[in-house]
């Protein structure tokens, strides 16, 4: 559409271009500007004011038809789960099958799958009776070829997780259990998703007076479902009493610089010929993990040491708020390269431009509909005016931007000295919660790919005042390049900071 190739869109009515009021104006206006018109089947639109006016209510009809709908379906799903009909569920979990209302004279119901509940009743006897742990079921069935419900031979154990506190193989299917809600923002993009979720959504649990019970045929004994619950607690209670207080400063911003994926925490026992009995903390990668992937890796990362490695970031991050002055020195550069660009001047010309390009659009577009000139004619003309009208357009954006980014930067300055004075005065009492803070706020990301960890901030952090210790082994390397969007910084962990690293490569 942008490029100009498409001339007419056709639309059945406004409520299928878009439900909602507004994504309906904010299209048709991004159409016009494209120099393609628009034609609505069931009622023609023009250019009058009256037309607008009833494109406008066919919009808000629409939007509120969509709501009503939303409220009529959920209205009768909860209906039917109270009167105990399985026609308010959609699909049925692991050992039934979902078999739809129409198919069984109007009365939808769960159809037992033989293979599937017998594997449920193994899942069950295992941690209920033997106790063995989710993973081990996992590997159990693993090994017998017991396949998932897509096919899988990998189990994972949030999937057994689930399944044990379902309350559907006792007999009871809860409807309306959970809800989503808006996502908060995540620390990083996901690998292979470079661009944020457009409608981010989190799941969250309903309180227990809510639910809504409908009664199925049983897989699982009561006696059975209650002795596992009491193991899942167990389980739960001395994963919590392990822990020593927070122990991963840097969860969600450390990532793979070889395969992509994200490290995660994991703990192991010191060695025999070490005199303390505490556990040592590393963070590993995801890759490296060949249960995760049918048994083989797809990443050769050694993991880091935890302690050495959050103690060397913390050093970077506290380095950059003990001299502002080298962040109010990046802002002003960046102030001076958005006052070198264009200016609230530019973009009031570049509309005035715009304006006329339009105008012209619609006079060559009139021509061409009276016969005047011909197609032969018309379509290299209009085809070069909307090449023209779409980088005008790419400029005045940028020049709104820069506009904008000037007024931010200037702002910042002005607040960052007093800024920097408070958090400088407080760093030594900084507990774990405070630390975490401060480096979510300044670190965008911490790659690793071996023994060399690259930081990449969001400001630039000091360059080093000895330029020899960039290649003195005995103390953190580091390396410096200047970026207008993110800063980075290289950090070799040949030894642990200040020293050494001999524990740095060590497996977990």
């Amino acid at each position: 559409m942008a490029s100009g190739t498409i001339g007419r869109v056709y639309v059945l009515a406004p409520d299928r271009l878009a439900r909602r009021y507004a994504h309906q104006v904010l299209l048709i206006d991004e159409f016009r500007r494209a120099g393609a018109e628009i034609v609505f089947l069931n009622h023609p639109i023009g250019g009058t004011a009256e037309d607008d006016l009833l494109l406008q209510i066919q919009g808000v009809i629409a939007e509120y038809e969509r709501a009503r709908i939303l409220e009529r379906s959920r209205r009768g799903r909860r209906h039917a789960a109270r009167s105990g009909l399985l026609s308010a569920f959609t699909t049925a979990p692991y050992g039934y099958r979902y078999i739809p209302k129409d198919l069984v004279g109007g009365v939808a119901r769960f159809e037992l799958v033989p293979e599937e509940a017998r594997i449920v009743r193994l899942i069950f006897a295992w941690v209920g009776l033997e106790r063995v742990s989710l993973r081990e079921v996992c590997r159990r069935l693993q090994q017998a070829g017991c396949p998932t419900r897509r096919g899988a031979t990998h189990w994972y154990a949030s999937t057994i997780r689930g399944m044990l506190l379902n309350t559907t193989y006792i007999g009871r299917a809860i409807y309306g259990h959970a809800r989503y809600v808006a996502a908060p923002p995540k620390l990083r993009p996901i690998r292979g998703h470079p661009q944020p979720c457009r409608r981010p959504s989190a799941r969250v649990v309903v309180p227990r007076e809510e639910w809504i019970e409908v009664q199925v045929a049983a897989l699982v004994d009561p006696a059975v479902f209650e002795a596992v619950q009491t193991q899942l607690a167990e389980n739960h209670r001395r994963k919590r009493e392990s822990r020593k207080g927070p122990r991963w400063l840097l969860q969600g911003l450390t990532v793979c610089r070889r395969c992509g994926y994200a490290y995660y925490g994991k703990m192991a026992p010191r060695s025999n010929w070490a005199k303390s009995k505490d556990v040592l903390c590393y963070y590993r990668c995801i890759g490296t993990d060949g249960y995760r992937f049918d048994g083989h890796t797809v990443c050769d990362n050694p993991p880091v040491r935890g302690d050495y490695l959050e103690q060397a970031v913390w050093q970077r991050v506290r380095a950059v708020l003990e001299e502002p002055g080298r962040i109010v020195t990046e802002y002003r550069r960046r102030l001076v390269e958005t006052q070198a660009g264009p200016d609230q001047h530019d973009v009031v010309q570049l509309d005035q431009q715009i304006a006329s390009l339009q105008r012209g659009i619609g006079r060559l577009i009139d021509s061409y509909a009276e016969g005047v000139i011909e197609r032969a004619e018309f379509e290299p003309r209009i085809t070069g005016l909307k090449a023209r009208l779409s980088r005008l357009q790419e400029q005045r954006q940028s020049a709104a931007e820069a506009a904008e980014g000037e007024r931010e930067l200037t702002l910042i300055i002005g607040r960052l000295d007093d800024f920097a004075a408070k958090v400088y005065q407080g760093l030594d009492e900084l507990d774990w919660t405070g630390k975490r803070d401060i480096i979510r706020t300044l670190v965008r990301r911490i790659e690793i790919d071996g023994t060399h960890v690259e930081v990449v901030f969001r400001v630039p952090p000091p360059a080093p005042e000895n330029p020899d210790q960039l290649h003195d082994p005995s103390s953190i390397s580091e390396t410096w390049q200047d970026c207008t969007v993110e800063s980075r910084k290289d950090t070799r962990l040949a030894r642990p900071p200040p020293a050494s690293v001999q524990g740095l490569r060590g497996a977990a």
